[in-house]
Order: C-alpha cells, then structure tokens, then sequence
C-alpha cells in the first residue's frame, strides 16, 4: 500500500471501474426482494449545491441493500425546472443586456433548451464526483418525449374524472417574472406598512359615512362594495345601503358577511374583487361584480380611469394627496403585517383575476391522508407524518397554469367558434368540437411540480418501455421494471419540500396507478453553516461541495453531512468537521497499512496458533456492534449507524486491539492477523455505504483490482 491515501489519485478511477463492471445497474431478478430510490431530480439549471450533496443519504440506502442481497435500483434524472431555470436564463440575458421580450417563443425555447443540457452534463459529472451508485444506463429527463407523455395522459384522466377544471379565480402573479403561482410558492414576510382610515359618505346622507381601513388604498378605484360583520350593532342599521366610493363616484352596496372581523380596526372593510382572496370569497357570496385596476404589468389599468398607467405606487401616492383634499383621509397609523413576496424575484404578488386549470384537491388529499393513516406509506423521522397529514387537511384547489415558455405546455386547445376548451394528448389536426382547423393551442405550461409529482411512476414505466398510464398495473411480466420495483422503497428528500413535492406524489400517484408511490418517506434537514445561518452568497457562507472534493476526498465530505445528525434536523458543516472525517479516512488507510505489512512477517508454526484473550473480546464487542448497526440502518438512523462505527474503527479496533496485538502481529501470530485482518475487512463492508471510496480502494489491496467490496456480502441475520 502507499504510505498515504490521496483521494483525487483514486477517485475518478474507482468510479469509473464501479461503471465498468455494471454494478450500478440494475436488472429484474424474482429471486431477490427489489430495493428501489427514485433520485429527487435536480434542477438541469446550475451546478450542484451542498445541499444535493444530501443524496449522500440515498447511496448509503443502496449500497447498504445491494450489498445484503437485494436487487437494487437507484434512477438519476433531471428535472427542466420550469419557472426556476427561465428566471435563471432571464439573469443570463440581463447580465447580457438582452431580455426575455427580444426572442420569439420557439427561439427562446431552443436558447434555454442549449443552456440546460450543457448545466445538464455538469450537474451529472458531478454526482459521480460524489461517489453515487446511480444506474446511469436509465437516466431520465423530464422532458423526455415518453414522460411528457405520461404528463399528458394524467392531464386527460384528471380531466375525465372531474378533477380539473379552467376557471377565472384570483391567482398568486409576479408581474416582474410574468407568471402565476400556486398558493404553496408565495413566500409570506412581515412587513411594517401603514393603515389608512378612508371615509366612504352614505348615499342620501350629508353628514354619515363609514370608515375603513385598508393597506392598499390604490385598490379602493375597484372596490365593489363595503362589508361589516352581520353581528356588529355598530353597522346594523347601513347593511343593504348604498355607500359612495371616494374619487370614483360609484355607488357601491354595503353588505353583511361573517368573513369580516369586527374586531380589526373599524369593523368595516372595502371589498376589492380584483385585488384579495378574501374579497373574492365575499364576491362570490354576494354577487358583486370585479372591476381589475391593475394590470398585469403592475401598472394601474384603463380601469382606474385618470390613474391609469401609473405605477402602483404612484397610484398610491396621488390617491391619498386626493383623499386628504377630500377630507375623507381619516388618519393613518403604522401596521405589522404579513404580505406575500415572490420567491425569486422579491416583487411583492400581486393577487389578480385570471383564467387557469385548476385542480380539484379535496377528493385527492382526502385518498393520501387515508393511505397515510392506514400506513401503507411510513414517514421518518414519524414527527413529520402531523406535519404531513396537517398540509393534506389545508390544501387548496391547485393552479397548475404557468405562464412561461420553458416547460411541458399544456395539451389544451380553445376551439374559437364555440369558445370552449378540448384536451388531446397528441396535436389535433382538426378540433374535437366543432371538427374545424380554428383553434388554438393554450399558450402556458405546467407548474414543474405537476410534471414532477408524477416522477416515480412515469420514470418506471418509460424504462419498462411504456408510455401510457393505461397500462394494466396488475399484468405481471417477468422482465418488467414497472411491476418488480413500484411502488419504490423509499422517497428520498428535504423537509422543506414535503408539501410541494412528497405531499403531491402521494395524492396524483395512487389516483393514476391505484398504488402508493414508495413505501416510506425519509426526510433530511437544511444545510447549515456552523452557526445555524442558511447557506447563501449574500452571505458568504456556501460551502461548495466540489471544492470540498478537490480538498479531502469525497468520503470526507458524505460522512461530515451525516455524522452526529439527528434525523431530520438540520445539517451544521463546516471546514473543519469535513476535515476531521479526512482524518478518519487517513486512519482507516493507516490500519489498513499496517495490517498488510505485517502479513509479510514469518508466521509461526500454525499448531501453536492460539486464540487470544484480546481477539475474542475484539471479535465479540464487533458482533455486538454490528447487531447495533443493523438496527440502525433498517430503522432509518443512519447518523447513529455511522457514529457506531467510527466509535468501535477508531476508538476500539485502532486504538485498543491493534495496539494490544502489535507485538503478536510482529512476531508472526497467524491467528492475531487473521482475527484483526477479519474484524478489520468486515467493518471496511459496513462502512463502505458511507465511504465508498477508500473502502473500495483498501478493499482492493486486499483482495485484488478486479474485486469489487459492493460484491461482497454484508451478512445480517433476519
């Protein structure tokens, strides 16, 4: 062996020995139990952060049961990552001095298709940096013909079961990234702004008006009516009246709803259709019409009459100096609320009415929170199953319309003689309506996380050469990859994405295949720096995982992500703690070094080979250990899993034994190398899921090049 172990000389060639002998690939064996991981697919847009890094969870997961004997299946794929990757393409362009509005779609399309197929290689490049035991030979991309497919068809099958339906609903819309959002995307701040008191005078009343207090006074020039609680004494006597709405002129009704709190400032609030959820809902009640003062450029509309045009805080401004002319400005006072902002961009959204395809969400949610409660999918660590079934309870009807170019357009067409809408999987030549050639395709594309949700079953079915959900799941076959790996094992994934991915899964999964679409759910935490802060470049504190590589290895940066982690907390790295598992690594080579140079020695005469005190108090504290262990890894405490055997490698076996049986090792005791060399190679087998590197290469030393330590066999009594 070497005197030291240098990662970045034996990486890349251990990796590229693992794709030659085709261990990752896996195949359909009845004789063995399938393990399968979908990998979450990362964005196709940007190279890895420390937080892919995380996946380090799934290889420890697949090299654990490959090497128990089971058939595993780990599929990579990337997601195109729709609106995320068009906003990062629009910073490309901006630092350029261009912008989206310079391109026609289709070129558009073709320039961000370039730019994520080179990020696409990348990304894949680096994973295998990582050591990850993916079967590349089924690698998948979200826009592969055959999975937009499959999108497709979901579609169609909402759409036949009642499920989905085109409506014009107030909609979560940035105006500066030019789309709508679903309620789970809306990051909400807090705020300090200021509440305005506005007087608005009763019709046929010189002197009598109510006051209202509002946050956002440019939206009073599409008020509709004002609203009081029915139980307010206060108001009873002006529900059914007529109010004047200020600057416009326009006689608007003054309505009793229970959605009003009469405890918030004056009791009494305008009701602006266009412009706020709850306002809508009161609407809807009321049959109040919807006048839209702002468009969807943020600017004021032909609606909002002389201020039309007008930024909307330009609006604001001349509306208040107005109303202060006016005497109806009763009096202004600061106010701490919680306002929505766009997640990328910052804007803050703008609610406003538009015409989408929603998706019913009830009847899904309702089938997902039974198959949780029945435990036919288990969540890890088991705090996150409330959590879980809490969001199932709260969703809403899902907007699934997005409008930008990047993506899976939807395959809905608007036929323009009967003004209704038709869906077809494959582009119609004539119109399923009216039978003619005038109509028109819609021009949005699906929320990412629809196309997504659908990850599990459509990746399977493509590679069992499938491309239709109306494939019989019951059908066995024998060489099918559908029917031997779904529902997969396990889902993968961070917690901070368990309503907006894993929740979606669940619910859009067993309504297209009748199945779960894994059978455990395993969520990590945030990565985070040393002083608990999230990783981010305004703050300077990314690690970036292949520098880390280039510096100590791999194995140092997997095992600094899970060692002394609590399930599902938050992950604290820092320079120094992936430094100190550089260590660990050294140490392992070091034994290694060590008890191969003394397989050179002069072995005694086997008849006096004796068993040692010390080697079977070695032997029987390793059994021990590995029971431990075995818990660990079928219980999903992974971290716990490591420490035990950094503890019993470094601490007990470097430290103890090796030092007690030195001299026995010296002077040629073959028993001695035997037991230690034994202890030593079986504790190289378990570590191997969270190290894979220097275990392969110690493992080699051993047992010869061609030799693979994924091949050998992890012995766990059932």
């Amino acid at each position: 062996m070497e005197k030291n172990y240098v990662p970045k000389e034996v990486e890349e060639k251990i990796y590229r020995f693992w794709e030659k002998k085709g261990l990752f690939e896996a195949k359909v064996d009845r004789k063995k139990t399938p393990f399968s991981i979908i990998l979450p697919p990362p964005n196709a847009n940007a190279d890895l952060h420390l937080g892919h890094a995380m996946y380090t969870y799934e290889d420890v997961m697949i090299r654990y049961h490959k090497m128990i004997g089971e058939e595993t299946l780990w599929l990579p794929g990337a997601d195109h990552a729709g609106f995320e990757t068009q906003f990062v393409f629009e910073q490309k362009l901006k630092k350029e001095g261009k912008s989206r509005f310079d391109y026609d779609r289709e070129t558009l399309y073709k320039m961000i298709w370039d730019f994520v197929i080179k990020n696409k290689s990348n990304m894949e490049t680096q994973l295998k940096r990582l050591g990850f035991a993916l079967d590349w030979s089924k690698n998948t991309f979200t826009l592969d013909p055959k999975i937009v497919r499959i999108v497709y068809e979901t579609f169609k099958k909402l759409d036949a079961a009642g499920l989905l339906y085109r409506a014009k609903r107030l909609v979560n819309y940035c105006v500066v990234c030019g789309t709508s959002f679903s309620d789970l995307e809306v990051l909400y701040v807090e705020r300090k702004n200021k509440l305005w008191f506005i007087k608005y005078p009763i019709k046929d009343s010189s002197n009598d008006y109510l006051t209202v207090a509002t946050t956002r006074p440019e939206t009073m020039l599409g008020d509709t009516a004002v609203a009081v609680n029915p139980k307010d004494e206060r108001y009873k006597r002006l529900i059914g009246k007529k109010a004047i709405l200020p600057i416009v002129g326009r006689e608007i009704p003054i309505v009793a709803d229970e959605a009003v709190d009469p405890k918030f400032a004056t009791g009494a609030v305008k009701v602006t259709p266009a412009h706020d959820e709850t306002d809508w809902q009161i609407a809807q009640r009321h049959s109040l019409p919807l006048i839209q003062v702002i468009d969807f450029n943020g600017k004021m509309s032909k609606e909002a009459g002389e201020f039309a045009g007008l930024t909307i805080s330009e609006a604001r401004l001349q509306i208040l100096e107005r109303l202060k002319k006016l005497s109806l400005l009763e009096k202004e006072k600061d106010y701490l609320h919680r306002v929505g902002r766009c997640y990328k961009c910052g804007r803050f959204i703008e609610p406003l009415p538009k015409e989408q395809w929603f998706i019913k969400v009830r009847p899904l949610a309702e089938e997902a929170k039974k198959l949780i409660e029945k435990g036919e999918i288990t969540i890890y660590p088991r705090r996150f199953k409330k959590i879980l079934l809490m969001w199932l309870t709260n969703f809403r009807d899902w907007n699934v319309s997005r409008q930008i170019v990047w993506g899976i357009r939807i395959p809905a067409y608007y036929c323009k003689s009967n003004k209704k809408w038709f869906i077809c999987i494959n582009k119609p030549e004539r119109c399923h309506i009216c039978g003619g050639k005038d109509f028109v395709q819609d021009t949005d594309t699906f929320d990412t996380w629809f196309s997504s949700s659908q990850w599990p079953y459509a990746t399977l079915l493509t590679q069992s050469g499938i491309s239709n959900i109306q494939y019989p799941i019951s059908q066995k076959k024998s060489d099918n990859f559908f029917d031997y790996f779904y529902p997969t094992s396990v889902m993968e994934t961070g917690y901070d994405i368990l309503p907006w991915w894993v929740a979606r899964m669940i619910m859009i999964g067993y309504f297209t295949t009748g199945k779960v679409p894994f059978r455990n759910v395993f969520l990590h935490g945030m990565v985070r720096d040393r002083k608990g802060q999230k990783m981010s470049k305004s703050k300077g504190n990314i690690i970036n995982p292949i520098d880390m590589i280039d510096k100590y290895g791999a194995d140092a940066l997997r095992a600094a992500l899970l060692f002394e982690v609590k399930e599902g907390s938050d992950v604290v790295v820092f320079e120094e703690k992936i430094k100190g598992m550089r260590n660990f690594a050294n140490k392992l080579w070091n034994m290694g070094r060590f008890i191969n140079m003394n397989q050179s020695q002069k072995p005694k005469d086997k008849s006096q080979k004796l068993k040692l005190r010390e080697c079977l108090e070695m032997e029987k504290e390793f059994k021990l250990m590995k029971a431990n262990y075995k818990k660990c890894m079928d219980s999903y405490q992974f971290s716990k899993a490591l420490g035990l055997l950094y503890e019993f490698i470094w601490h007990r076996l470097a430290d103890i034994y090796i030092e007690r049986l030195k001299n026995e090792l010296k002077n040629g005791n073959i028993y001695a190398l035997e037991a230690l060399q034994k202890v030593y190679l079986e504790s190289l087998k378990l570590l191997h899921p969270f190290m894979p590197f220097v275990t392969e290469a110690i493992w080699q030393v051993f047992k010869g090049e061609e030799s693979s330590i994924l091949n050998s066999n992890i012995k766990i009594q059932r």
